[in-house]
């Protein structure tokens, strides 16, 4: 079986599981995916961005498929129930209560990282590094305006 179906079946599952579970598991569920997601996003940037001459396109590729993976896994519906913009997951979370305040503005950024990270894959599949390092901004962008909107800053 495809390792990306397998990684994308996963964390459904793992969303699923966490939306009837506790709080501090859907905090901690979401915090594991958001590190995943970063580990990728880095992998991208130092192969494209920081050192284009270290490009491999399967490495590339493979993490921006994991990326799309996660995007569309339910992780914004399923990971957000009432009550996580407080508590610890694996640490306090940065979540702001406004979250659940502007739930429009909430799929606005959500729907717009779906739709970035699977144009990275797209692109990431054709093996332009130009291409993959302008898409890679615009996700980037995605990650900031939800950060910017939604995540606070210091946590004590």
């Amino acid at each position: 079986m495809n390792k990306k179906l397998i990684l994308a079946l996963g964390l459904t599952a793992m969303a699923s599981a966490a939306l009837a579970g506790p709080i501090e598991d859907q905090i901690r569920f979401r915090q594991s995916a958001y590190s995943f997601s970063a580990w990728n996003l880095g992998k991208i940037k130092a192969q494209v961005v920081d050192k284009p001459d270290t490009y491999n396109k399967e490495q590339v590729l493979a993490a921006a498929k994991a990326l799309a993976a996660i995007a569309d896994s339910g992780l914004a519906t399923q990971l957000y129930g009432p009550g996580t913009d407080q508590g610890t997951g694996w640490q306090k979370t940065r979540l702001k209560p406004e979250y659940f305040e502007k739930k429009e503005k909430a799929e606005e950024v959500q729907q717009a990282f779906i739709k970035e990270t699977a144009e990275l894959a797209k692109v990431a599949e054709a093996g332009d590094v130009g291409a993959i390092k302008a898409q890679f901004a615009k996700v980037s962008g995605t990650c900031k305006s939800c950060h910017d909107a939604f995540r606070l800053k210091d946590v004590e």
